[in-house]
């Protein structure tokens, strides 16, 4: 079958702007329009959280699912998002109807429910998938995103007649969608999938597992984090089964959005520039020092975290070495939530060096804008990261990263050397080790070079001339859709 015409179904947890929590919600909403781009027909599944709702005040009922299982009754509405790629939105008001995010409440506690909540996004994106779909759109490929969907292969691998192909994507193997075992029946999976060679992880249901158990091909967001999740430590216990199916795996590095992320045409900057009028930049910084309280210092280099602030992305690094950091001198600006004792770390150390250190606890999209514009280099020193958006954007933005050489980071960083800016692939600064001390020797690096106005230049417009767009990638993706259609 010809690329061109494949139907897919994107089924997702999160999609940017509607909801987003990180990158997931950015590629759920840059890569089926990529997809559209290039002539398929793609669909976006995805809960109608109170919040979706709010934003979409003119879907239309498409469908109804009758209760089953402990599955309450549920809506099928349909709109479309800014690309015009359709938007299917499952609307469940027990379920979705709810204050908080889409996976814990206010206070950050996991929804008590959360099986049924995602096990309903699965089933529904299965039986869309299925020949009692009540759609006359029926899709070739359901393309399922991490745990939250993971239990839709399952779900088609026993439903009756003919069914859609299925291709399970891991945008990170450390979240597994994890239950006790009564919600096998609850969710109404039948029992024999309950064994060690079907859903079953340790006397326990994982939606993860059971999507790379039963999908039929198995995509990672990077080619180095597709070798790393192999064996441990990043394999997570689930690296046995994804080397037995090593033939289905494949690494394929995310895109960005690079109409949403041009600082040429970016309206949520103060002065917007490119690669030849980088000199603008620097009212960008002056501007971002200004919103964030610092000390109008262009004389120094303004260090930027926007991040989920957790021990996966190494940021008790990052605090372990604040006090050389600042005596270079440098400045600081995090932007992101997490971990409590991260948040309360950052904010006293932004109390106590108010004029150099920024800390903005939760998440401002528009802040993230001016910070990848206004930061001189941006620090990603990540313990592992499968594929990671921020070192692209950052990157585009003539904002050199510091990251650690990991998964995805590794895949789209070039150390800065003077091999590297000789010919021209320098484009950040990168570490191995895992530790706050190689971290703090990149930075070192970083701070020496941006002294060296020609060096940093060469180095910012290296950056700025990468492709990081979704075409190439969706390509890929288009190949794998052909040839699961052909073999279904």
């Amino acid at each position: 079958m010809k690329s061109s015409q494949l139907r897919i179904l994107f089924a997702t947890s999160e999609c940017a702007p509607l909801v987003k929590t990180g990158g997931l919600g950015d590629v759920s909403a840059a890569f089926p329009a990529a997809l559209k781009t290039l002539g398929l027909d793609p669909r976006i599944l995805l809960p109608a959280y109170r919040s979706v709702l709010a934003q979409l005040p003119k879907c239309r009922e498409v469908a109804r699912f009758a209760a089953t299982a402990d599955f309450p009754a549920a809506r099928l509405l349909q709109g479309q998002i800014a690309s015009g790629v359709p938007l299917l939105t499952l609307d469940c008001p027990e379920l979705y109807d709810r204050a908080g995010g889409p996976y814990q409440d206010a206070d950050g506690a996991d929804w008590t429910d959360n099986a049924l909540r995602f096990g309903l996004l699965s089933r529904a994106a299965a039986l869309l998938g299925s020949a009692d779909s009540p759609l006359g759109w029926r899709p070739d490929v359901v393309h399922c995103n991490d745990w939250q969907t993971g239990l839709a292969p399952v779900y088609l691998r026993y439903a009756a007649g003919a069914r859609a192909a299925t291709l399970q994507t891991i945008h990170n193997l450390a979240y597994q969608g994890i239950f006790e075992p009564q919600f096998v029946a609850a969710l109404g999976l039948p029992a024999e999938c309950f064994t060690p060679d079907g859903v079953e992880y340790y006397g326990k249901l994982s939606f993860l597992k059971a999507g790379l158990q039963f999908a039929d091909a198995i995509t990672t967001v990077s080619p180095t984090y597709a070798l790393e999740i192999q064996s441990e430590p990043l394999g997570f216990g689930l690296q046995d089964l994804l080397a037995a199916r090593r033939d289905r795996l494949s690494g394929i590095l995310n895109g960005i959005d690079t109409a949403l992320w041009n600082p040429a045409t970016d309206p949520l900057i103060a002065c917007r520039y490119d690669a030849d009028t980088l000199a603008t930049k620097a009212a960008n910084k002056s501007t971002l020092q200004r919103r964030l309280g610092l000390a109008l210092s262009p004389n120094m280099p303004l260090f930027a975290v926007v991040s989920r602030l957790t021990a996966q992305k190494g940021l008790d690094w990052l605090l372990a070495i604040a006090p050389q950091l600042l005596a270079l001198p440098a400045q600081l600006a995090i932007l992101g939530g997490g971990e409590p004792q991260l948040e309360r770390s950052f904010r006293t150390l932004a109390e106590s060096h108010a004029e150099q250190v920024s800390a903005t606890i939760g998440f401002n999209e528009a802040l993230a804008h001016l910070i990848e514009a206004g930061a001189d280099a941006f620090l990603m020193p990540s313990r592992f990261e499968p594929c990671g958006m921020n070192q692209m954007y950052s990157q585009r933005y003539g904002t050199p990263p510091i990251t650690r050489a990991t998964g995805g980071l590794a895949d789209t960083v070039v150390d800065c050397s003077p091999a590297t800016l000789a010919d021209g692939s320098a484009s950040g600064f990168v570490f191995h080790d895992a530790s706050a001390d190689a971290l703090l020797a990149a930075v070192e690096r970083a701070a020496g070079t941006w002294r060296d106005t020609v060096s940093w230049r060469a180095l910012q417009r290296n950056g700025m001339a990468r492709d990081f767009g979704w075409e190439t990638s969706a390509r890929r993706y288009a190949a794998i859709y052909a040839r699961l259609a052909t073999n279904g």
